[in-house]
């Protein structure tokens, strides 16, 4: 008998479960029934070939038409072009000095073919592919084979999908569950199959009935245990002591909406309200505010630090960049004007300190900035990581609003919140202005309670997005360039983004890559030749602080003043934040190498004024590349949701809990938090009444052992700080 708890190497063997644990991490026979197929082939039925993409690790399932074998014109040696069909298209298997494969190819053989598909001569094709002949089409009876699925597992180079299909079929044939981890009543009610079928069938179906059961038991599995970790973690939040917040009637507050030159729309009216009386209860607020970029999330972050403010405490606006925080610094000390003067001559006798604190701070000026923190006479604080330092000691921090969210760890967030103290938690506001989709928001973050401002932003001008492909049309590209000085021409400005800085900088993998643009070397080819005649910044993350805020100073100038800058180069530091309305134009270099929210935020940088905006996303991307749908849908739609939730598609919404960065295997294998909202919320409404009735799971062990196994601990751990 095999439990889901025995180690693999119990089970298979030594060398099986050495390498799926490097491969995947796998220890335990439930870490290998619980990694299901990617999709299923029929052996009456084979893959589109069509649809492969350049530099995808697949596996097809296809027959060969022929076997060529060819000498090499540069070297010795022979090469063998075996090509292969699926009745949709065609692709080529590449050998060197194999011959012999010709007693195994044979025109007619069919198989399973795995590899990377690369191109070459402009035809795709897999080098040394591994394979799997499934018998000679002359000794099968199609009808035999046309029912059966071909699990196709995800694989790696020493990992083919075929052995990770042996292992789950050696498990299988032994497996044996004692506790299913559903209870019993919900399996009555939602029709669920047990786990010990669903897992055979998920494998190893016999039709499409079986596998279709099994997916949504299945699901229920991944679903219910999410929703009971965050179900513990929304318990856990409310049940913190926090110091209740309170507006007054006559304070900071009231005095910065006296001073406003314009009127809250009614949905920053609404939202407002919501955050003023979280603020006012004693349990922390825990709140993310999404919106386009303009849409006014800062002025309602800055409402609710004034709240704070109001009631002797401490608010924290924590920024990815020092870019960033520069300019929520020079806002909010502009939208507060002498209200961010407490103490100096003609201040406002509601003031407060506004203190900006970055590493890149000279000695005298950071010991001043600490020194404000630690007394409290900066009520607002602004900064980057240097916020995160143990020399930095808050006097009162009842807030902490952190920009832009997903540019920070979990780690690095809890860190900030802990310098509360340890007998009291600060209410947080988490902005962001790329869009999350409602039930991916709810799934990923938990305890936070969600506000969207939809309003288009006021005065902001259309955007229109044009894709070039350079390779292809290079003439569209050098009439770019044309347009980026016509429009300094006319009186604006143009932004020219690259991928990186330095042209040394991360190899390609793939000898036939060519590697991504750099600023180094674009820079200076642009400024002695199509862009010669305008004046031309420099901006990347390694200039020094004082460097790029002498560079957004210029920028901000424009082409009016003779200190201005016309044209900014530079790197995604300018991805969010730096609004300078004057800029009409942006040229993204290799925009194939940017994901889709990422080209969204660049492309906000233009179009913040009156005149309109133009986005050029430069790419040389073939016409296999997979990326031509994301720049083409970047292009199509400037609605940050339907491009939010077409990112999360194209990236299978990667780990919901877990930590994308170290390669931890997604907590959701089979539940789409976009395709399966329904099925969600009925899991968080299951949670919560198992959670209700048996906060320890005292009654549910086999749920809980099914959690644990879902979701480790470092997952758990990850949900709890974020």
């Amino acid at each position: 008998m095999t439990t889901l708890d025995d180690e693999l190497s119990q089970v298979l063997g030594a060398k099986e479960a050495k390498a799926l644990e490097a491969s995947f991490g796998m220890r335990r026979v439930e870490d290998l029934v619980r990694a299901y197929p990617r999709r299923y082939d029929r052996r009456g039925a084979l893959t589109d070939l069509a649809r492969l993409q350049v530099g995808d690790h697949v596996t097809v399932q296809a027959e060969v038409v022929s076997f060529t074998s060819l000498k090499n014109k540069s070297k010795a040696g022979t090469r063998q072009e075996v090509i292969i069909t699926d009745g949709t298209g065609k692709l080529t298997l590449i050998f060197f000095n194999q011959h012999w494969r010709v007693n195994e190819l044979t025109e007619g053989a069919r198989g399973l073919f795995s590899g990377q598909i690369t191109v070459f001569n402009n035809k795709r094709q897999l080098a040394h592919p591994d394979y799997e002949l499934l018998g000679a089409t002359d000794q099968v009876d199609a009808n035999d084979y046309v029912d059966e699925y071909l699990p196709v597992y995800a694989a790696t180079a020493k990992v083919q999908s075929w052995t990770i299909a042996k292992c789950v079929a050696k498990v299988l044939a032994s497996l044996e569950v004692t506790a299913d981890p559903l209870p019993e009543s919900l399996r009555k009610e939602r029709h669920l199959i047990d786990l010990r079928d669903a897992l055979q069938w998920i494998h190893k179906p016999s039709n499409d009935e079986q596998l279709e059961q099994a997916r949504i038991r299945l699901k229920w599995d991944e679903a219910l245990a999410l929703q009971i970790v965050l179900a513990k973690q929304r318990h856990e939040e409310r049940s913190w002591p926090a110091v209740p917040r309170v507006e007054k009637s006559d304070g900071l507050l009231a005095a910065f909406d006296a001073s406003l030159p314009f009127t809250l729309t009614q949905g920053q009216q609404d939202v407002s309200a919501t955050i003023s009386a979280e603020l006012a209860a004693g349990h922390p607020m825990h709140r993310l505010l999404q919106g386009e970029v303009g849409s006014g999330k800062t002025v309602l972050a800055l409402r609710a630090m004034l709240t704070v403010v109001d009631s002797g405490g401490q608010a924290a606006l924590l920024a990815p960049t020092e870019v960033l925080a520069a300019q929520h610094y020079r806002a909010i000390t502009k939208l507060l004007g002498p209200l961010a003067e407490r103490g100096k001559l003609g201040s406002h006798d509601e003031g407060t300190g506004v203190t900006l604190l970055t590493g890149s701070l000279n000695t005298a000026s950071r010991r001043q900035a600490l020194l404000d923190i630690t007394t409290g006479q900066a009520g607002i604080v602004i900064g980057t990581h240097a916020l995160l330092e143990d020399r930095v000691d808050f006097f009162d921090l009842g807030l902490v609003v952190i920009d832009e969210q997903h540019r920070f760890g979990v780690e690095q967030r809890a860190t900030l919140v802990a310098k509360a103290g340890s007998d009291r938690r600060p209410h947080v506001l988490v902005m962001t202005a790329t869009p999350i989709p409602r039930t991916v928001a709810m799934t990923a973050f938990g305890a936070l309670d969600i506000s969207t401002l939809k309003e288009l932003p006021g005065g902001r001008s259309p955007i229109t997005t044009h894709v070039v492909y350079a390779a292809e049309k290079p003439a569209h590209l050098d009439r770019a360039w044309q347009r980026a000085v016509e429009e300094v021409k006319n009186g604006h400005q143009v932004y020219v983004v690259v991928p990186r800085i330095a042209s040394q900088e991360d190899k390609p993998a793939d000898k036939n890559q060519r590697p991504a643009i750099a600023l180094e070397d674009l820079a200076p080819a642009l400024m002695e030749g199509p862009l010669k005649d305008v004046r031309v910044g420099i901006m990347h993350g390694g200039l020094s602080g004082a460097d790029k805020d002498d560079v957004m100073r210029r920028f901000a100038l424009g082409p009016s003043s003779p200190d201005g800058i016309d044209v900014m180069i530079s790197t995604t530091v300018i991805e969010v934040g730096v609004d300078v309305p004057n800029a009409t134009m942006m040229i993204i270099m290799d925009a194939d190498r940017f994901g889709i929210s990422q080209l969204h935020q660049l492309r906000g940088r233009v179009g913040r004024g009156s005149a309109p905006g133009l986005c050029l996303l430069v790419s040389e991307a073939g016409k296999f590349s997979s990326s031509r749908e994301r720049l083409d849908a970047v292009a199509s739609t400037t609605d940050g949701f339907k491009l939010a939730e077409l990112d999360l598609e194209q990236r299978r919404e990667g780990d919901i809990l877990g930590r994308d960065q170290s390669g931890v295997r997604s907590s959701l294998h089979l539940v789409s938090v976009l395709k399966d909202e329904e099925l969600l919320d009925e899991a968080r409404r299951e949670a919560e009444k198992i959670f209700d009735s048996d906060p320890h799971l005292e009654q549910h062990s086999a749920l809980e052992r099914a959690i644990s196994s879902l979701v480790n601990n470092d997952r758990a751990e990850y949900v709890k700080k974020s």
